[in-house]
């Protein structure tokens, strides 16, 4: 009953971080919409139940940190971290403007609660190799999560840094792969098909699990049993859909980057009650 509940509200944060990606973008008049969309259910589930956080002290050293490698993901973040407190609301009225703290990409030197630069894609697994490999020489117990996205991982630097998690065993390291087909170009399949996603994890050693990106107890439970692995790092890759949950958006190519305005944002938002 307890799990159930913790779920229901969480299921409500993700609704509240969805309207306001699509309100940020919106007034902003274009944006990466399709992947900001696709990782709302994972961001609510992470900053609401998985990860050790305090908005009050966002440098606090104990803190679980976050590597949103598809950097251009980056409203959802911003929208997530206002919601829980990290900075106020109206700052997401600034996105990408001049002086803004939220740039289009992630900046660590610029938001408060990034904890990691990034968005040029390829790279964010590395960081966060980096960032578990500096806890384990430290013996914290600080854990790292990173998201990849599904085109970047065409990206060579991705497996270097998958042979090096798996040779440290850094098994305070969870990444996700926001599988939802699609990339900036196309569909993934036909630009660079991954073919079976998950034997490639298992066999540069990574303990592998794929869910419904969407589903937040199937998430939930994927990320208590990374959580229990010892030894290896752990790669969850999420069945999404680009642009869920906005109708005008939602699994359309087009969605990587695209123009539209508060009147189609507050529609949208509507919709989502």
């Amino acid at each position: 009953m307890e799990i159930a509940k913790s779920l229901t509200k969480t299921a409500s944060f993700a609704k509240e971080i969805r309207k306001k990606t699509l309100y940020t973008i919106g007034k902003l008049g274009v944006g990466h919409i399709g992947g900001a969309l696709s990782i709302v259910e994972l961001l609510a589930l992470l900053y609401d139940q998985e990860m050790r956080i305090d908005p009050k002290n966002p440098t606090w050293e104990d803190r679980d940190m976050l590597v949103l490698s598809k950097g251009h993901a980056g409203p959802a973040l911003y929208a997530t971290l206002a919601l829980k407190g990290f900075f106020p609301l109206s700052e997401l009225d600034t996105l990408n403007q001049g002086g803004t703290n939220l740039p289009s990409h992630c900046d660590r030197t610029k938001t408060v609660g990034i904890d990691m630069s990034t968005g040029s894609l390829g790279q964010g697994l590395s960081a966060a190799c980096g960032l578990a490999l500096a806890h384990k020489v430290d013996k914290k117990k600080n854990l790292v999560f990173a998201i990849i996205g599904d085109g970047e991982s065409q990206e060579g630097q991705n497996w270097e840094a998958a042979m090096f998690a798996a040779h440290y065993r850094l098994d305070n390291l969870i990444a996700f792969t926001d599988y939802n087909k699609m990339q900036i170009d196309g569909m993934t399949d036909q630009i660079m098909g991954l073919g079976d996603v998950e034997g490639k994890w298992r066999t540069f050693g990574w303990y592998t699990q794929r869910v419904d990106g969407h589903d937040l107890e199937a998430m939930s439970g994927a990320i208590a049993n990374a959580k229990g692995q010892k030894g290896q790092p752990s790669m969850i890759i999420l069945d999404t859909i680009k642009g869920k949950g906005a109708a005008f958006c939602e699994g359309k190519v087009t969605n990587h980057n695209m123009n539209f305005d508060m009147a189609v944002a507050n529609e949208a938002i509507a919709q989502l009650g």
